[in-house]
């Protein structure tokens, strides 16, 4: 999908990053002073109502922001985000962490989700097809305004111990990177949420190394840590 203009699509950009930083819906007089637009908030309120129409915007009744939708948030990671890639340094110190678990596969998986929750701040799970479950980080989601709802915080919960269901939101995987967010979770008290999953293989033993966290979380810095941890996983032997 093409954003009808240049300037509209840098609109668009700013108020995924704006939206991605805080958690709250975007105006068009911050948007104006913040980036110091050549336009007037009116002419703002426009291409954000533009963006609207697209279904790349939405808002919540009684506030002038903006904030992306789920198909926004799709545009935003097909067209606009660039990946930032695992400086060297950390990577390496993660490599030797698992390393030393190679010769316990299960202390091995431990360890990649301890060290999957540290990279992102969200929530580290993975499965086995031989019905093992490693979670870490369920704490960091607390740092999240999404999760002050306890409903959605009692469903993560529920979903990192129990292996069948998030096998099911799991399984719905058919890329080897995959994203699904909010209502295509299928569970309505998720829909402010997203997974980051991948599958992997090894020594014939498969599975899935997944985070969940706010759907407007880091993709950027996300989706490069969940490769590079499957990645590790499969290499050391």
């Amino acid at each position: 999908m093409n954003i009808a203009t240049e300037r509209q699509t840098k609109l668009f950009e700013a108020i995924v990053n704006e939206f991605i930083a805080t958690s709250e819906p975007v105006g068009s007089k911050y948007l104006v002073k913040k980036y110091n637009l050549d336009v007037s908030p009116a002419t703002v309120r426009n291409d954000m109502a533009s963006l609207v129409n697209q279904g790349l915007l939405t808002m919540d009744h009684g506030s002038a922001g903006r904030y992306p939708t789920t198909l926004g948030l799709r545009v935003y990671l097909k067209e606009l985000m660039q990946e930032q890639e695992l400086p060297i340094v950390q990577e390496v110190a993660i490599k030797q962490r698992i390393w030393e678990a190679r010769f316990s596969p299960e202390k091995l998986l431990q360890e990649a989700t301890h060290a999957l929750s540290e990279l992102t701040e969200l929530l580290a799970i993975i499965t086995t097809n031989d019905g093992h479950l490693f979670t870490s980080g369920a704490y960091y989601l607390l740092d999240q305004p999404e999760f002050l709802d306890v409903d959605v915080t009692r469903t993560i919960l529920h979903l990192s111990d129990n292996h069948s269901l998030i096998s099911e939101i799991l399984n719905k995987g058919k890329e080897d990177l995959n994203i699904l967010i909010g209502e295509e979770l299928g569970l309505d008290n998720l829909l402010p949420c997203s997974v980051i999953f991948s599958s992997f293989e090894k020594n014939k033993r498969k599975g899935y190394i997944a985070i969940i966290g706010p759907s407007r979380m880091q993709y950027n810095k996300n989706i490069p840590a969940v490769k590079s941890i499957k990645n590790l996983i499969e290499e050391v032997s």
